[in-house]
């Protein structure tokens, strides 16, 4: 693979079509592929960016299950959805399809029978999971339980979401149906498998040693973790009814397994571009001057560096990635993100909330990039990066540029007079930052990149305060000039190094600068800057200046928050709500006479004092106002609540329990007590809400 190649087939991960796309996916995928897309087409180079709908895994069917409608529905309403929200978020894939479509089923079957033919599969007949009550074999998202390795009770069967781990679906423990919610048989069924264990020298090869260096560590460590273990033959169909029919005899009611089918979607939507292009797809998927990279988050490791290299060198005629730079997690405001739960900021949604803000969400998810470990996105950093930088630092440098060429040079870029010697060593230092932010990008550290093109930002505010042109126009008009002439270049370079991180703002900044705005055109360009080159000529006039930034106010980010803690409310409820279905009541006691029950004298009193009990964990010493004494009573419940908090509590008391010693303290009744959906003790009284019926009082 040559060092510096002038074409590159740069993918990002295909989203399900189950949902909208968040913030998470933004974070880890698609904002760090744009970027990277976006400046080596300032470099000039031959960029294929290419993306699609994954519309054929299971959790496809799952959500259709839920809204009652078909999983061909389902596809068609988050595809658009998904397709839009990039548009209009400015992710600038040059082909976004979906597994949907034509072209994709026809590659992914020819994929499929190459292999077939070539004799790459194994052909097994395995025990698999079923629902006996669905009647049909579970696929691995189907099925739920506990992870093997970490312990996590939410597992899937084919991933665990908490510790990472690849799993298959008869490793879990205590399985059970996502169908029924039964406990899953083993049945016989016939697959076909390709032979990972058969490329483990291959990978070893590859990954161990020529990539050992230049991959992300959390990317070399996952494979080599898994190549340690030892790889076994991964199957590449399914027995479903919704995906791609497998195409050789013997197999119907079996499609195409979603990881075998899904990243053959790169190769397809290549094809749909190059079709529409007049371009030759396999200039970008098999010659040997291309660099190919994979953008994905952390949960996509294996599939993009073990099993597609692996299907790439069955199929015999494909290159391989230079490099697969994934992503950590994003959180939000400290949980992780949940879809089910509805703890996530929808980009759709966002769009509708900050119209023509994208490049703030840009800006802030790029800052809090999870590059190397899990990182949080909150609202009030949010509103910080875009307050004091983007506003104070980035926008305001701007602004002072253009209205200050405007009132003292009539909006046309002035002729220098002689440079001092700050002069010469601003624009030197702007000379370094093409290169030095190319080489963070090269190295996919983006938040270091982004970093550095604000810091040009910085450099030109600080260029300005120290010159202080408008005292010089006073007093020298000329070196006005020369300090507006300096603090232009510096808006120049911004306008092109900012295009990767900010595609809406240098578009505005472009613009403003009366600047052609299409890379291809511009006479601005990324390696010029570098070259000390005059990037705005003298007599070059530049439009009136307008804001490239807005305050975002505290009302706004409420807005959010306020959302955000309905999600929460809503969650907590439901969690009662399920907690109380499957709470277990307990049964009846046996029958007793009326004359029984009026034995018991039960009255309403008042905790006037509380105490823990030395060297008891659970016991409280109480004082109670019965209306009749006031009488001590020893009650077992320390770890639900402290003595402070019991004190002035109204309590159900039963008063003729005859008296007990507890720990050397006699106690004169008992204070009755229950338990709420969650199994939190709570106070029998008038005021107690949460007490499901059926629940006995103690």
């Amino acid at each position: 693979m040559e060092q510096n190649p002038n074409r590159y087939t740069i993918t990002a991960a295909l989203p399900y079509t189950n949902g909208p796309v968040h913030i998470g996916h933004l974070a880890g995928v698609y904002v760090p592929a744009d970027i990277y897309a976006r400046y080596q087409r300032l470099q000039n180079k031959d960029v294929a960016f290419i993306c699609g709908s994954d519309e054929h895994g299971v959790p496809i069917t799952i959500k259709a299950k839920k809204e009652g409608i078909t999983p061909q529905q389902v596809v068609d309403k988050y595809h658009g959805i998904i397709k839009k929200s990039f548009e209009e978020f400015g992710i600038s894939f040059d082909n976004y399809s979906r597994t949907s479509a034509e072209i994709h089923h026809k590659t992914a079957s020819e994929f499929f029978k190459k292999l077939y033919e070539d004799g790459k599969f194994t052909e097994e007949v395995t025990e698999q999971l079923y629902d006996e009550e669905a009647n049909q074999f579970l696929a691995d998202r189907y099925i739920t339980g506990t992870c093997p390795k970490c312990g996590n009770e939410e597992a899937y069967g084919d991933q665990c979401e908490k510790c990472g781990s690849s799993l298959n679906a008869t490793d879990l423990i205590n399985p059970k149906s996502a169908i029924s919610g039964n406990v899953p048989v083993l049945k016989e069924t016939k697959h076909w498998f390709l032979p990972l264990n058969e490329y483990e020298d291959f990978l070893k090869q590859w990954i161990l040693v020529d990539h050992k260096k230049d991959w992300k560590t959390n990317v070399y460590g996952q494979c080599k973790s898994w190549i340690d273990d030892g790889l076994r033959p991964r199957a590449v169909t399914r027995d479903l009814d919704w995906g791609i029919p497998v195409p050789v005899e013997g197999a119907e009611g079996k499609v195409l397994y979603v990881w075998f089918d899904a990243p053959i979607g790169y190769i397809s939507s290549t094809k749909e571009w190059a079709a529409r292009e007049g371009k030759n797809w396999e200039d970008y998927w098999k010659n040997e001057n291309t660099k190919m990279l994979h953008f994905i988050g952390k949960d996509n490791i294996v599939f993009h560096c073990i099993i597609f290299p692996s299907m790439l060198k069955a199929e015999g005629s494909y290159i391989l990635p230079e490099n697969v730079p994934a992503n950590e997690f994003l959180n939000l405001e400290g949980n992780k993100i949940s879809t089910s739960k509805n703890w996530a900021v929808w980009l759709h949604e966002y769009l509708e909330d900050f119209p023509n803000q994208q490049d703030v969400l840009r800006y802030t998810l790029t800052a809090n990039a999870p590059e190397t470990k899990d990182n949080d996105f909150t609202w009030a950093d949010f509103q910080t990066r875009n307050n004091s930088e983007l506003v104070a630092i980035f926008g305001n440098f701007i602004n002072r540029v253009v209205v200050l060429t405007h009132k003292y040079c009539e909006g046309v870029v002035p002729q220098p007079a002689s440079f001092s010697e700050i002069d010469k060593q601003t624009l030197n230092e702007l000379t370094a930052y093409p290169s030095v932010i190319a080489s963070s990008l090269e190295r996919y550290r983006f938040r270091e990149a982004q970093a550095e093109m604000m810091n040009l930002a910085r450099l030109g505010n600080k260029y300005l305060a120290d010159e202080e042109p408008w005292k010089t126009i006073k007093t020298d008009e000329e070196r006005t000039k020369t300090v507006m002439y300096v603090a232009l270049q510096i808006a120049s370079a911004l306008a092109v190094l900012s295009e990767p991180f900010l595609p809406f703002t240098s578009e505005k900044l472009k613009l403003m600068l009366n600047v052609k705005s299409s890379a291809v055109e511009t006479s601005l360009r990324w390696n010029d800057i570098s070259k000390n080159t005059e990037l705005l000529k003298t007599g070059h006039k530049i439009n009136k200046a307008e804001l490239l930034f807005s305050k975002i106010e505290d009302e706004q980010i409420q807005a959010q928050l306020d959302k955000l803690q309905a999600s929460k409310k809503m969650n907590a409820s439901t969690s009662s709500a399920q907690a109380a279905a499957n709470k277990k009541v307990e049964p009846q006691k046996e029958t007793i006479q009326f004359d029984d029950f009026m034995k018991l004298d039960m009255r309403v009193g008042t905790i006037i004092e509380a105490e823990k009990m030395p060297k008891a964990d659970k016991l409280l010493v109480l004082k109670v106002d019965t209306g009749i004494d006031v009488r001590t009573i020893v009650s077992g419940i320390a770890q639900s609540f402290t003595a402070e908090e019991v004190i002035g509590k109204k309590v159900t008391v039963l008063v003729n329990l005859a008296p007990r010693k507890l720990r050397g303290v006699e106690s004169q009744g008992m204070i009755l007590m229950t338990e709420d959906a969650e199994g939190k003790l709570v106070f029998m009284n008038p005021d107690t809400d949460g007490v499901e019926n059926g629940a006995t009082i103690n």
